[in-house]
């Protein structure tokens, strides 16, 4: 059987799951489609968090990007310590509240209908930014398996995600984001196992990283670090140069995921209070299996990607390019790899081609670095890259696109729902029928998908930064207002409004500044580069500032107008205690 046939195989089995339990569990109501009726048991919900968690930037990109330098590994701090945050902080407070959606709670508790609508303009930027990566994610995938376009697997994966989430709602996704868990961490760990056992002998690729390279002899990443100095290359394990950077980026990453609408909304569809909790707890424990693996994947790919292109050693000639391995020319194919043979040898030169490695480079007859290599695509390379069976290239391409569609799907249900509930029923027409609303939150997802694959076509970056911006984001504007609205009795609508425009507001300026006004190519003000960065903050970082702007700009305002009437002083009050909290209703 070829490969394609097998990849074929199990994505289209993969498929066949996630639509026969979206028939299955179709929402019947406007409950079912929101908050999966309220019912679902805290382990479900956790593994379903987890998928919704663990999108294409989890999955495919960010072990790329710790593939350059283990520095990036604040991806990983950050997205874990958030989840702490939202267990302890936010989680179990706002099931208390009992409300559908995040603009739901901070209309009601800002007692305000244009604190409602600014959520919803927060929710909506923050959802479509993150479902950009998620788009490009999925294309990736289905580019190298389905041995299609990357732009024609954008639109596959659009119209699997349309079929499921909108006929399913959250009860749907809620049972297909549980089967999506399961296809995703088979997909991620196994390969990581077999590629551990080939180059340390240790099957668990958490120790395997820490471990002995069987053939060097060495330490894997002291084996690492020499052969990237070899090729003018930091060392992998180099601390970074900008701490404040790093810093604001890990705590921009981490207030973001707790600000995140549609991670938050899972915490709506448990029984109870501590439900919530259990939930949260439940869906690190499944989040970790993947997360603690991504190092030991990233680094062991990086190490097979070099010895592919220096079979000998970085010293000794390069690989021809008549003789790279196939797995080479069906990336090729996608445009992810690209081989440009500067000086005619027919080897494949790859290096850091920069003034400080010229001289060297000089030396071995180099003339610049001839192989361009997608981050995105590591993963997804690497049981190719270490010649893994088949069946594990089958698995993995499974996984990518259960990765990228589960959290597709959350991300699409949030912006529906913030539409079709926040703004059309609770603002535009309070007397819509059930019908009605569940038509209008179907259609407005609809064409939430088509603007999601539009952008996807034409991402700001890699699929793990564009999600880094949708995280600053939501930490600039959402989580403020949540930990305001929860934990200040003085918080009034004036001060919460304010304070998340001006940290919605400043964060994009500053971004779109660098990458482009509303992400179209070419349109950024400044080249995005650290020379420019005020203060060497850069935009995936600027998250964290906005937020300290929003909560400056909100306390400032809300202290210098009048307090927040006595019944919402109370709910407060109520809220902080979140035990003998119902079931979520439709206010």
């Amino acid at each position: 059987m070829s490969q394609f046939a097998i990849n074929l195989l199990f994505v289209g089995g993969s498929f066949a799951l996630y639509i026969g339990i979206a028939i299955w569990a179709r929402a019947g109501s406007t409950k079912e489609f929101y908050v999966a009726g309220g019912g679902v048991n805290p382990v479900m919900n956790g593994m379903a968090t987890a998928a919704d968690w663990m999108s294409a930037a989890s999955f495919i990109s960010m072990a790329g990007l710790i593939s350059v330098g283990y520095a990036n590994s604040t991806f990983l701090m950050g997205w874990t310590g958030g989840y702490v945050l939202l267990a302890m902080l936010l989680a179990p407070y706002l099931r208390k509240f009992g409300k559908f959606t995040v603009p739901d709670f901070i209309g009601d508790r800002f007692y305000s209908r244009g604190a409602r609508l600014v959520a919803v303009i927060c929710l909506i930027v923050a959802s479509v930014t993150y479902v950009i990566g998620q788009m490009t994610g999925a294309g990736v995938a289905f580019s190298r398996f389905l041995e299609v376009s990357s732009t024609a697997g954008i639109w596959i994966a659009a119209a699997i995600v349309f079929f499921y989430a909108v006929f399913g709602g959250m009860k749907g996704i809620t049972y297909t984001q549980v089967a999506q868990y399961v296809v995703l961490i088979i997909a991620y760990t196994i390969p990581a196992v077999f590629i551990s056992l080939q180059l340390t002998g240790n099957a668990l690729p958490q120790l395997g990283i820490w471990s002995t390279h069987t053939e060097s002899g060495m330490p894997l990443l002291a084996k690492l670090d020499e052969v990237v100095r070899e090729l003018g290359f930091q060392d992998y394990t180099a601390d970074v140069d900008n701490k404040l950077n790093m810093v604001l980026f890990t705590l921009s990453l981490m207030i973001g995921t707790a600000g995140l609408p549609h991670v938050i909304i899972r915490f709506f569809t448990v029984p109870k209070v501590s439900d919530a909790r259990w939930s949260a707890g439940w869906a690190l424990v499944f989040i970790a299996i993947l997360y603690t693996t991504a190092p030991a994947v990233a680094s062991m790919a990086r190490l097979n990607l070099i010895d592919t292109v220096f079979p000998n050693g970085p010293t000794e000639p390069s690989l021809l390019y008549e003789d790279r391995p196939e797995w080479v020319k069906s990336w090729e194919n996608t445009g992810l790899i690209v081989f440009n043979d500067r000086n005619n040898d027919g080897r494949i030169q790859m290096y850091n081609a920069t003034e400080a490695f010229a001289p060297t480079a000089a030396e071995r007859g180099w003339n610049g670095n001839e192989l361009t290599v997608n981050n995105d695509i590591l993963v997804l390379a690497n049981p190719e890259i270490a010649n893994l069976p088949g069946w594990v290239i089958g698995l993995i391409a499974a996984g990518g696109i259960a990765a990228a569609l589960s959290t597709a799907a959350g991300l699409l249900l949030a912006i529906s729902s913030a539409i079709s509930h926040d703004l059309i029923k609770n603002m535009i027409n309070p007397d819509i029928s059930e019908k009605g609303e569940m038509l209008a939150a179907r259609i407005s997802m609809a064409g939430a998908i088509l603007l999601a694959t539009y952008l996807g076509l034409n991402p700001p970056g890699f699929a793990a930064q564009t999600v880094a911006l949708a995280f600053g984001i939501a930490a600039a504007s959402i989580f403020p207002a949540l930990m305001m609205g929860i934990f200040s009795k003085r918080m009034n609508s004036k001060g919460a409004v304010a304070g998340m425009l001006a940290g919605l507001l400043t964060t994009l300026l500053y971004i779109f500044t660098y990458l482009g006004w509303f992400f179209i190519p070419g349109t950024n003000t400044l080249a995005n580069t650290p020379d420019n960065w005020i203060a060497g903050i850069s935009p995936l970082s600027f998250g964290a500032v906005g937020a300290i702007i929003n909560f400056a700009v909100a306390y400032a305002v809300a202290l210098s107008t009048e307090e927040p009437p006595v019944e919402i002083q109370e709910l407060v009050e109520s809220v902080r205690y979140p035990k003998g909290a119902g079931s979520a209703v439709n206010h």
